[in-house]
């Protein structure tokens, strides 16, 4: 079971989150957050050459996955 807010298995998902946007809440259990910051994080990055801006929100996104895996709490 996921332990709460601060705990090592949080330390772990940001770190993992850091490395490869998702990780971190793929390993928390929560599939559906990971494939979208995945994707998200993806693509924005994928599409630098394009415009500036894509790789800028990759980069937001990519923060807000590290965030979110550090922050997490289960519920109940």
């Amino acid at each position: 079971m996921a332990q709460g807010q601060g705990s090592s298995g949080n330390v772990i998902a940001a770190l993992a989150s850091f490395f490869i946007p998702g990780l971190g809440q793929l390993i928390q259990g929560r599939i559906l957050p990971a494939l979208g910051f995945f994707l998200t994080v993806g693509i924005g990055y994928a599409l630098w050459w394009l415009l500036f801006i894509p790789a800028v929100i990759g980069f937001l996104v990519h923060v807000w996955a590290v965030v979110d895996a550090a922050t997490w709490k289960p519920r109940g």
